[in-house]
């Protein structure tokens, strides 16, 4: 059995607009750190939308999540993800999927990524205690004021403060 490109090269390339970063997002960085020696999380920006959390929000919450693991790196970029993949060295994009739906469209967005880029794309399969969360449904839960513990990173509640703008 052949093993994924990327695990013969050390830099994965997660991209997402991550607002909010959830459980899931953490899930899928840290077991992509096992067969890379690097992540770099790569916000997204599409001026197309208006985010709940700047870009500088964002990028604060992704490395207090991650301050203690040196081996992933928080970016931000527009244009063309294989660009910025291309740009930071990375030898494969990496993408969750939580359902059917979420297959269907990595599926194409990978073949458009080899085509365009020559760079494969990896899909982890969300963990099943994860498939529900998605940032969609946690922003409509920070709408409501619910609890938001099943759906962030550990010890995100020194995170919470982000999401109102404050530093």
């Amino acid at each position: 059995m052949t093993s994924p490109k990327c695990s013969n090269h050390h830099i994965a390339f997660f991209s997402g607009s991550f607002d909010p970063f959830t459980r899931g997002h953490e899930s899928i960085v840290r077991r992509t750190l096992a067969f890379v020696n690097e992540v770099v999380v790569a916000i997204g920006i599409n001026p197309d939308k208006k985010p709940m959390l700047s870009v500088e929000a964002r990028t604060k919450w992704i490395e207090r999540v991650f301050a203690n693991e040196p081996r992933v790196r928080v970016i931000s970029y527009s244009g063309l993800t294989v660009d910025a993949a291309k740009s930071v060295g990375a030898s494969c994009i990496v993408r969750g999927v939580r359902n059917a739906a979420d297959l269907e469209y990595e599926q194409r967005m990978a073949d458009y990524n080899r085509c365009a880029s020559g760079i494969d794309t990896v899909l982890l399969f969300a963990l099943p205690d994860e498939k529900h969360i998605s940032s969609t449904q946690v922003r409509n839960l920070i709408a409501c004021n619910a609890d938001l513990s099943e759906y962030l990173p550990s010890g995100a509640g020194e995170l919470l403060p982000l999401l109102n703008g404050e530093k």
